[in-house]
């Protein structure tokens, strides 16, 4: 609800403090006395796009702030949070235009930009006018229009949840048809690479294992005369037999030398022990390097073999055997896709049957809603003088989406029997102002969240049609908000709370500024309205009847 409005040094105010009530408020004056730029001004704290040049002639900028009070679950709160912005009851916009073009907002003190304005507004401040096409003159906001009336909120939430879960199954299987599309391109490589590395079954650490006995074998023959030496040199007829000798010489002398024979004698048998161990170390090699010429070509074929196959896949040879196990799952991916297929397909008919039954639903309760609203707005044209008018709610089939298959317009038909069409093509001026009522005092519920602004929506009505106009006007506003920019005195008699806008010269200049109206100067007021600048008693006495009414 829109408390407060402050405007400083804009177009032709200087300074205006503006404070709003509950209710039907109406804004009157003159043609030209600056009721527009009270709207412009509104809208340009709301981020609306609007007049370029709004900056009072002579100031160095132009300021706007807007007082809103908001409700625990108002909207507002959720655009907020997302923006990191603070919120609570009150909310204060806050914009500044300087005379150069620069314009700068603030959110509760917080700077904020032209869009977070503008989604703030969505939810504050509803404007319904002649030439509006932010509101109800915008068909592509008719359907939304027409679900909220039908308080179908939970079909559309089914139908949401059943386009998600089409849209998955659809993805899915579009991703399979693809992998799988890239696999038949490559099975036969797939299947030739997967037969030729199970064929050399390259295991990890074989081409280290293999190198190093490829190594040793080429070495082989250089050393192992030398190590044949060294072996025959440590047997009996070497080492081992001398230092044999030398142990049974000195056991035979050891009795007769004092015991100094026994120790040496201890330290030859350890040294025959370790001999021993050297012997067996070197009879191990030597048995290592007796090969078979034809085992070091195999060890070499394979070496190379393995190379060979990690460089034509470019991977390590070690690696051979993951990558073998890779391709293999890609092989057995490749040759279960056709079962993987049909069941994704299967989920897509299932899904796209859970769609079709949820928008099929939803369709119903809405072509259910568009006849119980086109019954309502033609009630509601009646006493506004337009019981010749059709009023048709339009569903027409569209494409699918997450908020089904129906494609919602309003039309109109001003005579039995005319064509058709959109509201803002076929209704003139006059008409246009009471359909728009009509049918927003159909699509108004419960919710007051929004001030509801028109501007002069009355236009080109009078007497009892105006009256009925300003009821309406005045219905809507139970338990909200409601301004409205009006000429007709009848709609004027309905306000709560009443405000005269005015121009005046003050040192040669000309401003624009408003004045809240008490009953004696309102009588006055819709007087003028009614007579015209001379106000006369009978002038007077129709404004009172029209207060008392």
């Amino acid at each position: 609800m829109l408390r407060a409005l402050d405007i400083r040094d804009m177009l032709i105010i200087d300074r205006l403090e503006l404070t709003f009530q509950p209710g039907l408020n109406a804004l009157t004056g003159e043609t030209g006395a600056g009721k527009s730029i009270l709207l412009d001004s509104l809208g340009f704290v709301l981020g609306w796009r609007g007049r370029a040049e709004l900056v009072r002639q002579g100031a160095a900028q132009g300021e706007v702030v807007a007082e809103f009070e908001l409700s625990d679950d108002h909207p507002a709160h959720a655009i907020l949070a997302e923006a990191g912005l603070p919120s609570g009851e009150e909310l204060i916009l806050r914009r500044v235009n300087t005379a150069e073009g620069r314009k700068t907002a603030w959110v509760n003190d917080r700077r904020c930009s032209g869009e977070v304005l503008r989604a703030l507004s969505e939810t504050l401040v509803e404007l319904h006018g002649q030439h509006d096409d932010r509101g109800l003159l915008n068909p592509r906001g008719h359907r939304a229009m027409l679900d909220d009336y039908a308080g179908v909120a939970d079909d559309l939430a089914s139908v949401r949840a059943a386009w998600n879960g089409m849209s998955r199954a659809r993805k899915a299987l579009a991703e399979t048809e693809a992998a799988l599309a890239a696999m038949r391109a490559e099975e036969e490589f797939l299947r030739h690479a997967v037969a030729e590395l199970d064929k050399l079954d390259p295991q990890p650490g074989e081409d280290a294992e293999l190198d190093a006995r490829r190594r040793m074998m080429q070495g082989a023959e250089r050393i192992r005369d030398d190590v044949a030496r060294a072996f025959d040199l440590l047997g009996g007829d070497g080492a081992e037999g001398a230092m044999s000798d030398a142990v049974r010489w000195l056991e035979g002398v050891s009795d007769n030398a004092g015991g100094q024979l026994e120790e040496p004698i201890a330290a030859l048998g350890r040294a025959l022990i370790e001999l021993g161990e050297a012997q067996d170390g070197v009879n191990v090699c030597l048995q290592a390097l007796d090969f078979n010429p034809a085992e070091l070509e195999q060890a070499e074929e394979r070496l190379f073999a393995i190379r060979a196959l990690g460089r034509k896949h470019d991977v390590a040879p070690d690696d051979l055997g993951a990558f073998a196990d890779t391709l293999r799952e890609r092989l057995h991916k490749l040759d279960a896709g056709d079962a993987d297929l049909a069941d994704q397909r299967a989920a897509v008919e299932a899904a796209q049957a859970a769609y079709d039954r949820a928008a099929t639903a939803l369709s119903n309760a809405r072509r259910q809603a568009a006849g119980q609203l086109d019954a309502a707005v033609m009630a509601e044209l009646a006493p506004l003088k337009m019981e010749r008018a059709v009023f048709q709610t339009e569903i027409s089939p569209t494409d699918l989406g997450p908020e089904g298959a129906d494609a919602v317009a309003f039309t109109v038909a001003t005579n039995p029997g005319a064509p058709s069409g959109p509201l803002n093509k076929i209704a003139s001026g006059g008409e246009l102002s009471r359909f728009l009522l009509a049918l927003k005092v159909c699509l108004t519920g419960e919710d007051s969240a929004r001030t509801m602004i028109f501007d002069e929506i009355d236009r080109g009505v009078g007497g009892a049609t105006a009256d009925a106009v300003g009821r309406r006007l005045a219905s809507l506003a139970q338990g909200g908000q409601v301004l409205v920019v009006t000429h007709s005195p009848q709609v004027a008699a309905r306000a709560a709370h009443h405000w005269r806008v005015q121009k005046q010269v003050t040192e040669g200049q000309t401003l624009s500024t408003v004045i809240p109206l008490a009953d004696p100067d309102r009588v006055d007021e819709i007087a003028r309205m009614v007579a015209g600048d001379t106000i006369t008693d009978e002038a007077r006495a129709a404004a009172r009847a029209l207060l008392d009414a």
